[in-house]
């Protein structure tokens, strides 16, 4: 998300003195520039004293933003692109289109690519067959932690560290606004990518009974 160039020496703002054939030193606008100097160092000192609060404020979203802006290039341009070719590399091409079905925690850790060929994850509450991306999201890949998981937490937080991903299933209830919306904009990346096969189900909660129907149905809106 993806945070000095800018740096301004004060000590050089109001100089541009030169020697005169005496050996004295005279500024090239005499007293007048020596104030006009003087003022503009001291107002750039005012701006960068009294709105220090403000310049810290800016600082922190800048660092923020930049975070977020280079996690979606590492895993919007790398793992969720794919690049061309990925799938040569994969086994997604030798396996058939899975169908639509709802998964509880248990069942979607089957599918972290080492027991099973196919990988799967949740974002958001829905599932989605990311084996065309196993070179990302396989045992080997840099991403593979959210293989066979709910990765809502580690996507909302920007953190790849296994300890941001709960074994019990994550309501995300204490995730701030901000979080969650970064949490529904991966969900619609993931839809957009790849192929959504169903719904993570809460502890107790009942598999929906989808037919052939809404199953094509599904896969046609996708393609």
């Amino acid at each position: 998300m993806a945070a000095g160039d800018g740096d301004v020496n004060l000590g050089t703002l109001g100089s541009g003195s030169e020697s005169s054939s005496d050996g004295s030193s005279e500024s090239p606008g005499g007293a007048g520039a020596a104030a006009e100097g003087g003022g503009w160092s001291a107002t750039v000192l005012a701006l960068l004293t009294g709105g220090g609060e403000m310049l810290l404020n800016v600082a922190l979203v800048a660092l923020v933003l930049l975070g977020a802006y280079r996690l979606w290039v590492r895993w919007g341009r790398r793992g969720l692109g794919a690049g061309a070719g990925a799938g040569e590399e994969s086994p997604a091409a030798s396996l058939p289109r899975m169908k639509k079905r709802d998964f509880s925690l248990e069942q979607l850790r089957q599918y972290d690519g080492s027991r099973n060929p196919r990988i799967l994850l949740a974002v958001n509450g829905k599932v989605f067959d990311v084996t065309k991306g196993s070179k990302f999201y396989g045992p080997a890949g840099p991403y593979g932690i959210f293989a066979g998981r709910d990765a809502s937490r580690g996507l909302a937080t920007f953190c790849l560290d296994k300890d941001a991903l709960k074994d019990e299933y994550d309501d995300l209830s204490d995730l701030n606004a901000v979080q969650m919306e970064s949490v529904r904009e991966w969900e619609m990346q993931f839809k957009e990518k790849y192929d959504y096969v169903g719904r993570l189900l809460k502890p107790g909660e009942e598999p929906s009974e989808y037919t052939d129907e809404e199953d094509t149905k599904d896969h046609n809106k996708q393609d």
